[in-house]
């Protein structure tokens, strides 16, 4: 992969010095970034640097205390989520949040988007039209999950999958949205190896069909193998950026995180 040589500017997705506190805890202090379309963008940092803060605050789980949030040069920050959905972002967890006691493929029906079954006078007055989106929907559903590799497993109930799987069905549930842009907090933590490869080969898929991927990870090797362009949160606000070899010679970075 050949590395990008200068930072993004007018990024897709962009924070605007961003203040979230708990308490007297600032969690994001002053955090500004950049995210550029079409790459695979890594944000890396010591715990308790922000990093998931920064993903709930950008998908509108958190309120910021101030700054601002843009997305595709629109101001989102304030939006709620479903409406950040619609407008193309969607976010994973590092712990699924699967909805246990519905099916495989019910979890990703009921996260597909602009349903008209979801509205009862749709139901009464356009039934066909309801059935026919409702026949779409589950197509797609199907097709995500032989990507993720669930096809065998769409009749059984989401609390039966054991951890790896889940983490399947949260990747292919963020995906029925059709996102431009995909937050990962943590995809690959505590896979397997041979899993680990597996999504990892995904989100390159997902990058070459056109979306951008801003992930999470803990794990060094992960990260400067796959990112095109790195992010370092420290303390609430960004420390450094830049591709890996460079962020990965970096003196502060190695003092504030990979020296740990």
């Amino acid at each position: 992969m050949e590395p990008l040589a200068t930072p993004p500017s007018a990024g897709i997705l962009e924070t605007h010095e961003v203040v979230k506190a708990f308490g007297g805890l600032k969690a994001l202090d002053g955090c500004t970034l950049s995210v550029r379309e079409g790459t695979i963008t890594g944000l890396i940092g010591p715990n308790g640097a922000g990093k998931s803060t920064l993903f709930s605050t950008i998908m509108g789980l958190y309120a910021p205390d101030s700054g601002e949030i843009f997305f595709r040069g629109a101001r989102v920050d304030g939006e709620p989520t479903y409406r950040l959905v619609q407008r193309g972002l969607a976010k994973t967890f590092q712990i699924p949040r699967e909805l246990r006691n519905l099916t495989v493929l019910e979890n990703l029906m009921v996260s597909a988007k602009d349903l008209p079954g979801e509205h009862l006078p749709n139901l009464v007055l356009r039934p066909r039209a309801v059935r026919a989106r409702e026949r779409e929907a589950q197509k797609k559903a199907e097709e995500l999950l032989r990507f993720v590799g669930l096809t065998n497993l769409r009749d059984e109930y989401a609390k039966n999958l054991s951890g790896g799987q889940k983490k399947l069905l949260e990747l292919s549930r963020a995906l029925m949205s059709d996102p431009a842009v995909l937050l990962l907090d943590e995809p690959v933590a505590g896979v397997n190896p041979t899993l680990t490869l597996r999504i990892l080969k995904m989100i390159e898929q997902l990058k070459q069909q056109g979306r951008t991927i801003f992930l999470i990870e803990h794990d060094m090797e992960v990260v400067m193998n796959r990112c095109d362009w790195i992010l370092v949160l420290h303390q609430g606000r960004k420390l450094a950026e830049g591709p890996p070899a460079t962020v990965k010679a970096d003196a502060r970075v190695v003092e504030a995180y990979l020296g740990q």
